[in-house]
């Protein structure tokens, strides 16, 4: 299948081209980003190696490539300020996965991750009847989101009734141009814009049930603050639960490393999901399966059906351009591409 990316030249654009240099299934054919970058090599503008025939790719602007988004599907990486019309206006002909936030709280569209809410793809057949068009839109949760709700997912049998998280964000999460080293040089910046609203209802809708063609989000409450650290790449996270039965904590830090719903499927970009590390450290553990698989640890009672841990992903690859190559990769799967 044919490929477009969609904000190419930026931090997440880039990680989709390396991610997709050798997939067998998708094949990078055209690459967009702003006007200043239209006409040259992709090589002239990327970071990093990047194999002949893809650096050889004239980059395209924006506005040519919606006169004619001749390609099978497409990826996005532009920024939400522009993402909104610009992902409606493809959708009427070509299927959309997106890495903005723009329409991840429209009712019909499903915030996809694979292991943990893969039916949510039949809002698909939704969208195309109530909006008319050919094309769908998927997208992928906020970085933080993505690797928080695999672990919840895999606790959920034991019902959770309250969640709390604080984020260790890596300074990529900002982009190239996010933070200054002044800002983030020796210190933590305890705030991260929009993020801990994202995190507290992307993951109940994410989690939620789909009913007569809607999501209903789960009904238990989640509490964020997010915080900026100077890490390159790795989103670290530590959760506190409170649970409605009381397991011990072999009983949930197996329910955790069994978790592996896609395993069967043998997708290009499938990773077991959870493993468990004693100490998670982005340094050590962000490029484990390649980057998709999120590591947990220190997993401790503290209380009758309370329980605190601490998670970790790569916040490009698994949150966010890695998280949308796999749900492309379950909606080929499924026969929807």
């Amino acid at each position: 299948m044919e490929v477009a990316i969609l904000g190419a030249t930026g931090l997440v654009g880039q990680t989709f081209v390396k991610l997709l240099e050798t997939h067998p299934w998708f094949e990078i054919k055209r690459l967009i980003a702003s006007q200043r970058s239209k006409g040259k090599r992709f090589d002239e503008v990327a970071v990093g190696n990047i194999p002949e025939d893809i650096g050889e790719i004239k980059i395209e602007s924006l506005s040519d490539f919606l006169k004619n988004p001749e390609v099978d599907l497409i990826f996005s990486a532009l920024p939400s300020s522009i993402a909104w019309g610009v992902e409606e206006e493809l959708a009427k002909r070509v299927p959309v996965f997106s890495n903005a936030s723009s329409h991840r709280y429209e009712e019909d569209i499903p915030i996809l991750v694979p292991e943990v809410n893969g039916e949510h793809l039949n809002l698909i057949e939704v969208q195309k009847k109530e909006r008319g068009w050919k094309g769908f839109i998927v997208t992928n949760p906020n970085c933080s989101t993505a690797i928080l709700a695999i672990s919840l997912k895999a606790l959920s049998k034991f019902g959770i009734r309250r969640v709390n998280v604080v984020t260790m964000q890596a300074i990529s999460g900002a982009g190239f141009n996010g933070l200054s080293a002044m800002h983030i040089f020796d210190n933590v910046i305890p705030y991260i814009e929009k993020e801990e609203w994202k995190i507290e209802n992307e993951s109940r809708k994410i989690l939620g049930k789909l009913e007569k063609n809607k999501i209903m989000p789960v009904n238990f409450k989640i509490s964020a603050i997010t915080t900026r650290v100077p890490v390159s790449h790795g989103h670290t996270e530590a959760v506190f639960v409170d649970l409605d039965e009381d397991p011990t904590v072999g009983e949930l830090k197996k329910s955790l490393e069994s978790f592996d719903p896609l395993r069967a499927l043998k997708l290009p970009s499938y990773a077991k999901p959870l493993l468990y590390r004693e100490v998670p450290q982005p340094k050590l553990h962000k490029d484990l399966g390649s980057g998709m698989t999120v590591t947990f640890g220190r997993m401790e009672r503290i209380g009758e059906g309370k329980f605190k841990y601490i998670t970790l992903g790569h916040n490009l690859i698994r949150g966010a351009a890695g998280g949308s190559i796999l749900n492309a990769e379950l909606a080929y799967m499924h026969g929807i591409l």
